[in-house]
């Protein structure tokens, strides 16, 4: 056998478990993190011992996007209850196509205060 040969055998079985791993990956990613786009630790200052997961969802051939807060351990007795914002992107751009950054994180800051504010309901 050639070393070429004995190479292009190696190359190939891992490439074969670098597909593996990455459909393993991927399915994780779509059952367990969602449309999730950060995952944050606890708030500071904040009494609950579980973080934050803030979601985002622009639907094809709609202006309407909604940016969700929820608490990383749902079953958590310190979960908070998740909120949500849905709103027209038009509210956050300019005629000329520019992005008003203050509006956009003055209605996210409020969103966040929301959380924060909302106790959740007992069961």
């Amino acid at each position: 056998m050639l070393k070429s040969e004995a190479n292009w055998f190696t190359c190939a079985y891992y490439s074969e478990l670098d597909v593996v791993f990455n459909g393993v990956l991927q399915l994780i990613i779509y059952t367990k993190e969602k449309n999730a786009i950060l995952f944050t630790y606890p708030p500071a200052g904040s009494v609950t011992s579980t973080g934050l997961v803030v979601s985002s969802k622009l639907p094809r051939f709609s202006d309407l996007y909604t940016i969700s807060i929820a608490s990383a351990d749902p079953k958590s007795i310190s979960a908070g209850k998740p909120v949500e914002l849905t709103k027209s992107v038009t509210q956050w751009f300019t005629k000329d196509g520019v992005l008003v950054e203050g509006l956009f994180w003055k209605d996210v800051e409020a969103l966040i205060n929301n959380y924060a504010a909302e106790p959740k309901k007992k069961k």
